[in-house]
């Protein structure tokens, strides 16, 4: 069969990737324009760790967005006659070549890499934010008020910690859980947070002011029942709104394993800050409980919270291609990074760079974030 040369590979591989150039041009360019204007993301042309995180991120972001342009196959589609092909090899009917080579069935490395990044980024930072309104919703109250409350959540929090995580991650997402009502339980526990939270947030802020409150109230039950109803049980009534059951499973089972140490960093920085000058101040004012949470302690824990989520994201994307590995969460011919890993592994002695593709993916998207922590924390120490 025929085959290009290596520094053809490379010239295709760039060449296909031109939308994510473009976008990351365009963006680069703008955010220097207003860097001024953009706070600590702004201050990270200023420091090249951080910067080159911000790159590696935005690199994936559009990757997934563009997937579709990007690929040069269905990642899905198989083919007898090209079933572990390497690097290079050119598809005669159709005069495309296999940039990364095959797999077993004849799928695409290439395409099923930059289709797989779509999972990533689906998952792991919905359910890490959900994670985290869980965490906030319960460690501000937990960490300002004290008492019986954070007692009993904090031993909850504790409980769930002390499971090793993997094997938490297994049991929850063991085909016999996933065949339960279990993941909906959970995923309708877990949605009604986002709601909850976002009352909170409207009420603490127009409680005074019945004109805004209560249409802001109605649009916010409306848009979450939708939502919700769509999400965590499939009913949506449009139709439009709906997760696949084996994707809400692994969003389940990531929200209930990293929302306890969201609780734990939440109830901490709020122990701290709830004895600072300006929360007297809010309080000699005459100001709420929920208002000082929200609006005096939260946004003055941002610096931390944010440093934070981007290594929790990092941490669930390994997780989910540790669990893709070993053919548990996503279907079988999902191109998740993991099951990318496993299925080429078999046949690293016949092409010893196969499985190169979807490992550097996810470390480089790891990596990426991990670089972003660490400039936003130094931007963060500065402030």
């Amino acid at each position: 069969m025929e085959t290009i040369s290596n520094i053809e590979i490379w010239q295709i591989f760039f060449m296909r990737l031109w939308p994510a150039w473009v976008s990351l041009a365009i963006t680069f360019s703008v955010a220097y324009r207003f860097k001024k204007n953009l706070g600590a993301i702004g201050h990270l042309f200023d420091n090249p760790v951080g910067l080159i995180g911000l790159f590696i991120v935005l690199f994936w972001i559009y990757a997934a967005i563009f997937a579709d342009l990007i690929a040069l196959f269905d990642p899905l589609e198989q083919s007898g006659l090209y079933r572990r092909k390497p690097p290079g090899t050119v598809n005669a009917s159709l005069g495309i070549p296999y940039i990364f080579g095959t797999d077993t069935l004849g799928r695409d490395l290439f395409s099923r890499m930059i289709h797989g990044s779509q999972i990533v980024l689906l998952i792991a930072p919905a359910a890490s934010l959900v994670a985290y309104v869980v965490g906030i919703t319960l460690g501000l109250p937990a960490g300002y008020i004290g008492g019986k409350f954070d007692t009993v959540l904090s031993f909850l929090a504790n409980l769930v910690l002390a499971f090793p995580v993997i094997l938490l991650f297994y049991l929850l997402v063991a085909p016999g859980i996933r065949e339960t009502i279990l993941p909906n339980i959970m995923a309708g526990v877990f949605f009604l947070f986002p709601i909850a939270f976002a009352v909170l947030i409207v009420y603490s802020r127009f409680s005074d002011r019945s004109n805004v409150l209560y249409p802001s109230l109605a649009v916010i039950f409306i848009i979450g029942a939708w939502l919700y109803l769509g999400l965590a049980f499939n009913s949506d009534p449009l139709g439009l709104v709906s997760i696949d059951p084996n994707e809400l499973n692994i969003f389940a089972a990531v929200v209930f394993a990293t929302s306890p140490g969201v609780f734990r960093l939440v109830r901490g920085l709020t122990m701290d800050i709830k004895t600072r000058d300006y929360v007297s101040a809010a309080m000699t004012r005459g100001e709420g409980r929920l208002f000082i949470m929200i609006w005096e302690i939260l946004p003055n824990a941002r610096g931390p919270l944010i440093v934070d989520s981007c290594l929790r994201i990092g941490y669930v994307t390994i997780l989910l291609g540790t669990l893709g590995f070993f053919g548990l969460g996503m279907e079988p011919e999902s191109p998740d990074w993991g099951s990318m890993i496993n299925q080429t592994r078999s046949y690293i002695r016949l092409v010893p760079t196969i499985v190169l593709p979807p490992t550097l993916a996810l470390a480089s998207f790891v990596l990426g974030l991990n670089l972003l922590a660490d400039g936003l924390r130094e931007e963060s120490v500065k402030d």
